[in-house]
C-alpha cells in the first residue's frame, strides 16, 4: 500500500470542495493540496443536479438568519463568480391567498428587514397568474448560476493553484495515523487501495459526509437525506424570461437553469420522492442508484396550471435526481446554516455542509478560524 504525505486532502469535488482547494492554496500557503472526487469528473452532482438559484434571502421569511446571510452573501457571489451568473431574467415571487405562512404584508416587511429590493410586479406578469389564488406577485433581483461553467472555473484554477485533482477515486477510510497525522484510505481508479497522509482532512461529501469506516465516527448533528426530482422543462414564450417561486407552503419554483438553457421545475410535495434520516450502513448513492427514477412532473403540471396557466404549453425533457442532505434541525424553519463540525476523536479533521451555494463564505469565515 503506498502512502503520500500532504497538507491537506479534501474529500468530495463539488463546488465547496472545489473551492476550499483553492482557498487553501491561494490563501493560507498550503503545499500539497490532494482533492479526491469519487465521480469521474468535478461538480458532477448536488452542484450540477439542483434549482442553480443564487439566493438574495427572500425566500427564507421564516429563517431570519438564512435569509439575511444570503441578503450578505449574494453580491459577493455575483462578484466573484460573473462568468457563471445569469441575469437575464425577471424573478417573481408570487404570495397565495391560501395556505402560505407569509401575507403579502409580511414579505414586504421581511424583505425590508432584510435590505432586500422588491416592487410589486406590472399588471402584465400579475396577468399570468391566476387571481382568485394568487395574492400578490413582486420583482426581486436574484440570479442563477450556470453549472457548467462553475466546473470550468474550478478545473482552471485547481490546475493554476497545483491541486492534485484525483477524479473516480473514492475515499473509504479516515484515521488517526501516528503521532498527529490523519490518513485517508482511497481506492483508486484502477481498485487499488492508497494511503494518504495529511495534517488536515475536509470532509465536504456532501450526501456521504457520515459514510467512512477507520476511526470516523460520524457527525454529531442529525442529517435528513432525500431523493428528490428536478424536473427539466422547455418554458413557452410566456414564461421564458421570468423565475417563479409562489411563497410559502406547499408551492412550487420555476427557475432557469443555465447549463442546459432549460428551465427547472420542483413542488413542495413532488420534488422530494423519499426520505430517511441518515445512518451509517445506509448508502444514500446507492439507494439513489437503486431508486426507480419514475417522473412526478405530470402532478406537477397538474397543479402549477392553477396557478399559472401558461405552464400547460411547457415541454418536458427530462428529470435531475438527486440525494439532497438537510440538517434535521432546520426542518420547521427551512432554514440552511452550514454545518462546519471539528471531530474531535480525529484532531484536524472537519466535516462540512453547505445547504446553498453562497454559503461557501460562510465556510471561509470558519475555514479562516481554524486554519
Amino acid at each position: 500500500m503506498t502512502h503520500l504525505h500532504q497538507d491537506a486532502v479534501i474529500i468530495g469535488g463539488g463546488f465547496y470542495g472545489a473551492a476550499i482547494a483553492v482557498y487553501l492554496v491561494k490563501q493560507r500557503g498550503f503545499k500539497r493540496v490532494v482533492l479526491i472526487e469519487r465521480e469521474p469528473s468535478l461538480l458532477t452532482r448536488a452542484s450540477y443536479n439542483n434549482q442553480a438559484r443564487v439566493h438574495n434571502g427572500c425566500h427564507y421569511p421564516r429563517s431570519f438568519t438564512t435569509a439575511y446571510r444570503s441578503r450578505i452573501n449574494f453580491p459577493k457571489f455575483v462578484q466573484d463568480w460573473p462568468q457563471a451568473i445569469n441575469h437575464d431574467f425577471t424573478q417573481l415571487y408570487a404570495i397565495s391567498r391560501r395556505n402560505s405562512k407569509v401575507t403579502p404584508k409580511q414579505f414586504e416587511r421581511f424583505c425590508r428587514e432584510i435590505g432586500v429590493e422588491y416592487q410589486v410586479a406590472e399588471p402584465l406578469l400579475h396577468a399570468l397568474f391566476e387571481p382568485r389564488l394568487i395574492e400578490n406577485v413582486y420583482v426581486v433581483n436574484e440570479c442563477a448560476f450556470d453549472a457548467l461553467k462553475l466546473a470550468s472555473w474550478a478545473r482552471q484554477e485547481l490546475i493554476e493553484s497545483g491541486v492534485s485533482v484525483r477524479c473516480d477515486t473514492h475515499a473509504l477510510t479516515i484515521s488517526k495515523g501516528r503521532e498527529t497525522a490523519l490518513q485517508v484510505g482511497v481506492r483508486t481508479p484502477s481498485g487499488a487501495k492508497q494511503l494518504i497522509t495529511s495534517r488536515y482532512v475536509f470532509n465536504c461529501t456532501y450526501s456521504g459526509l457520515n459514510h467512512f469506516s477507520g476511526d470516523f465516527s460520524g457527525v454529531e448533528s442529525g442529517l435528513k437525506q432525500e431523493i428528490t426530482e428536478m424536473a427539466l422543462m422547455k418554458m413557452p414564450d410566456s414564461l421564458c424570461g421570468l423565475g417563479v417561486t409562489v411563497m410559502d407552503g406547499p408551492f412550487f419554483s420555476m427557475m432557469p437553469f443555465p447549463a442546459r438553457g432549460l428551465h427547472t421545475l420542483s413542488h413542495v410535495r413532488y420534488t422530494p420522492h423519499q426520505h430517511w434520516d441518515d445512518q451509517p450502513g445506509l448508502d444514500p448513492y446507492e439507494k439513489l442508484q437503486n431508486y426507480d427514477k419514475k417522473s412526478r412532473v405530470d402532478r406537477m403540471v397538474r397543479d402549477v396550471a392553477r396557478y399559472m396557466p401558461d405552464v400547460l404549453g411547457a415541454i418536458y425533457e427530462e428529470s435531475l435526481f438527486e440525494i439532497k442532505t438537510v440538517l434535521t434541525k432546520n426542518e420547521s424553519d427551512d432554514g440552511r446554516p452550514i454545518l462546519f463540525e471539528r471531530h474531535m476523536a480525529l484532531p484536524g479533521c472537519y466535516s462540512i455542509l453547505g445547504g446553498k451555494i453562497d454559503n461557501i463564505y460562510d465556510v471561509l469565515e470558519k475555514l479562516n478560524e481554524v486554519v
